[in-house]
């Protein structure tokens, strides 16, 4: 007979453990201690003293991302964190209506778009770093959060580049992050509340433009497919509901890469070792050296492939997922009732040492034959979520990262320009607060 919730072992997740960078080895370490279900209470912020359902590791993965998936709310869980301005896209979202959405972007993401997207990805890239050696040291954390923003504006919305594109940036970015430099509560709602008007209005009249193109002249991106797109009733989407998806797709397409792309250039310079024979394998890709690499190039870099899959593992950008629990189950032994709120602590799984051999470690070749550990285990590396849900723009996300960590080996030596290394914070998505400062040399 489960035992209830109010059984569950409470473990003690304070503040500085969420500053510190140490998450993903206390979450591994309390499954470990009191298995793949437990509890702590949230210590700050508006949910100060909330009771949270914690679940990690490859078992509890699969239950909630895939078998018993329909017993929770993703638009319970995001859309409490990142607020209703947003509005509902795929993110957070549930079924049916998801389902129906996801249909309308998939075409997107197919393979000949990927193939068209990739020039555009490769010139944000050569444009943003052309000058790194000119500076000496550069922010790879606000770096990669330029680039991955114009990238997912441009290949995903198809925005041009230049001012317009660089407001938005900036008030996506005060809309996210405004919060840091507020002075108070009411400063900042008041600056949220200016900002979320001015970006509604500036995205509206983006979205009546391309409304103005005719389906078979819209550009081949996921602005331009969702437009005209049809939903179940064979209606299509209004403005506001383009509006969310477009809201979503401009966050979730550059916060959580801009993390994994910071992280990877952090590497090449620390991991002189790795590095190298990364960079032997982009050079011998390359048609020419430091030309830029074709999408069928970018995809046969195993190399590249490992170091990114295990960056993603140790720094994933999502260390949490947060959802709604809206039917009551059984798990481990425990009785969760419907109304609970869950995490499945995802960085917790990716440093359970049952999983991934000395999981501490950075170790690109635990994905290579033949140990090839994230096939060893099912719903063991999760840093795309799984399951019929997994994120939509993963091979996107990959595609691009790939892309910036290959221009700049082509181009650039890096080193770091601080002792201390970067911290991997946050409760739910990952932030680096230090930044990333990278010394940069023009390669040779």
């Amino acid at each position: 007979m489960p035992t209830t919730i109010n059984r569950l072992p409470q473990v003690s997740l304070t503040e500085d453990i969420f500053a510190s960078g140490r998450l993903g080895r206390l979450l591994a370490a309390a499954a470990q201690e009191h298995g793949p279900i437990f509890r702590s209470t949230l210590q700050a912020g508006v949910w100060a003293g909330q009771q949270v359902v914690r679940m990690v590791g490859p078992e509890a993965n699969r239950f909630v991302l895939h078998t018993q998936r329909d017993h929770f709310s993703h638009d319970r869980g995001w859309t409490p964190l990142i607020g209703e301005s947003l509005g509902k896209g795929l993110l957070n979202m549930d079924e049916p209506e998801h389902t129906d959405h996801r249909r309308m972007w998939n075409p997107a993401f197919a393979a000949a778009y990927m193939t068209a997207y990739v020039p555009l990805i490769q010139a944000v890239i050569a444009e943003r770093t052309a000058g790194w050696a000119h500076r000496a040291v550069v922010d790879a954390y606000a770096e990669a959060r330029e680039i991955t923003f114009d990238i997912t504006a441009a290949a995903l919305a198809g925005f041009a580049r230049g001012a317009e594109l660089d407001r938005l940036r900036e008030l996506f970015y005060t809309l996210l992050h405004g919060w840091d430099q507020a002075d108070s509560w009411e400063v900042a709602v008041d600056r949220a509340d200016r900002t979320r008007q001015e970006l509604a209005g500036r995205l509206l009249a983006i979205i009546a433009a391309r409304r103005r193109i005719a389906a078979a002249d819209q550009p081949r991106d996921v602005l331009g497919t969702i437009i005209h797109a049809q939903d179940a009733a064979g209606a299509e989407l209004s403005d506001i509901q383009v509006l969310y998806h477009l809201n979503i797709l401009l966050v979730a397409g550059h916060e959580t890469t801009t993390t994994l792309a910071a992280w990877v250039l952090y590497l090449l310079a620390t991991e002189q070792a790795q590095a190298a024979r990364v960079r032997a394998e982009v050079d011998a890709a390359a048609p020419a050296a430091g030309a830029p690499l074709s999408l069928d190039a970018i995809r046969s870099l195993k190399a590249l492939d490992n170091f990114v899959r295990e960056t993603g593992r140790l720094y994933p950008p999502v260390l949490n997922l947060p959802r709604g629990v809206v039917k009551p189950f059984a798990f481990g032994g425990y009785e969760v009732p419907a109304g609970a709120e869950l995490r499945l602590g995802i960085v917790g799984t990716h440093y359970l040492p049952s999983v991934f051999a000395d999981p501490t470690t950075f170790d690109p070749d635990r994905f290579a034959p033949p140990r090839e550990e994230d096939k060893q285990t099912p719903y063991g590396l999760v840093t795309f979520g799984g399951g019929p849900r997994i994120c939509i723009g993963m091979h996107f996300a990959n595609i691009e990262v790939r892309a910036l960590a290959a221009h700049v080996l082509q181009h650039y030596s890096l080193t770091p320009a601080s002792a201390t290394p970067p911290v991997h914070a946050g409760g739910l998505t990952a932030v680096l607060p230090g930044g990333v400062p990278l010394s940069v040399q023009a390669r040779a």
